[in-house]
């Protein structure tokens, strides 16, 4: 039911119409790519990393995906339906209680301009009657959903580019590493050839964790020569071999250290530009991993990225009942970029497209 229609029907009573310093990376580019992957070291790591579950750990999960998706926000759900619903309930919305209502919204990380569109929805509509719990976040949801349903989008891969180029970017521990790894198995099991690039040269943990996913995945897998590798000449060894080798996508992990954002943003610039080389048309998607949990940080991160390339997307991840799941909602009000994913845990099905209705009742704690 509209907003509007909802009020309607309180008013009138009558049925709704419708209506960070860190040295260079050496210059010289990675040792050739082989024509085939070598075999993986045995073993690579004594164990898998935590946040790399091990095989017999991604069975199908017995609760549905709807049910993780509320309990990943459920700190978010407690903290908005506890002061809305106390605020709003059989009380008529003047301008104090509309005052109110914003700086709730605000307090649960929705942002200042969201929180202001939904506060203008109530303004225009006012309860003038009497309404339940129910209502109130029914109505709420409605609003929620109608910010984010334009950036539910999928991310579109086209495999007659041959390989279609997925630059990941974000800040270390958001999660870009296994986003990788989900993103890959959900496209590999749908038939298409995938290779992972371990451009984070720097950090020894994700060249392992990578490696780890590809084998699982029967991903092509392209590591540095050495630690601290040029992540650049990486990527374009890389690309030319997944081209010749026709892989479908090929998904580039990167490194992440903001404390020294210029020299991060020369380092994104340079794989940019050096991966025009081999296909001028590339990246085809560059995706954002952001952590749900980091609240409004997100929000400068997102500026932060902008600044450094073209973002064409986001990954929204770590949505484990911790998170600070309003903040998706400031992202979509202000950036209005596509949120391709949202991440509930660390198993490859917890990684599921991005649903704005779902997302926006789970928010509010509805079924």
């Amino acid at each position: 039911m509209a907003l509007r229609d909802f009020f309607g029907r309180l008013r009138g009573g009558g049925a709704a119409q419708p209506e960070i310093p860190i040295p260079d990376p050496p210059e010289a580019s990675s040792a050739p790519i082989p024509e085939t992957p070598p075999p993986l070291p045995e073993p690579i790591l004594e164990a898998p990393p935590a946040e790399i579950p091990p095989p017999e750990a991604e069975a199908p999960a017995k609760t549905g995906w709807f049910a993780r998706l509320k309990a990943g926000l459920s700190r978010s759900t407690a903290k908005l339906t506890e002061s809305v619903v106390s605020l709003l309930h059989k009380r008529r919305l003047d301008d104090e209680a509309l005052e109110e209502l914003e700086e709730t919204l605000i307090t649960a990380d929705l942002g200042v301009a969201a929180s202001q569109r939904i506060v203008e929805g109530f303004r225009r509509t006012r309860f003038g009657k009497e309404v339940t719990d129910e209502e109130v976040k029914t109505a709420l949801a409605d609003e929620i959903a109608a910010i984010l349903d334009p950036v539910a989008q999928p991310m579109e891969i086209i495999p007659a580019r041959a390989p279609h180029v997925v630059l990941v970017v974000g800040v270390n521990g958001t999660g870009k590493t296994t986003t990788i790894a989900k993103l890959g198995r959900h496209y590999a099991e749908q038939g298409l050839k995938i290779g992972f690039v371990a451009g984070d040269t720097f950090r020894a943990a994700a060249v392992e964790q990578l490696q780890v996913w590809a084998g699982r995945t029967s991903a092509r897998f392209f590591a540095p020569a050495k630690p601290g590798a040029d992540a650049a000449g990486l990527a374009f060894d890389a690309l030319t071999a997944a081209r010749a080798d026709g892989l479908d996508l090929l998904l580039v992990d990167t490194a992440g250290r903001l404390h020294n954002k210029t020299a991060l943003m020369e380092e994104l610039r340079k794989i940019i530009r050096v991966i025009k080389r081999v296909d001028e048309t590339a990246p085809h998607s560059v995706l954002l991993v952001l952590d749900a949990t980091t609240g409004q940080n997100a929000v400068q991160q997102v500026k932060v990225f902008k600044e450094m390339v073209d973002v064409t997307g986001l990954a929204v991840t770590k949505l484990d009942g911790s998170a600070k799941g309003g903040v998706v909602v400031a992202l979509a009000q202000e950036f209005g970029l596509p949120v391709h994913v949202v991440g509930v845990g660390e198993k490859a099905e917890d990684l599921r497209p991005f649903a704005a209705r779902d997302y926006a009742r789970g928010l509010m704690g509805l079924d």
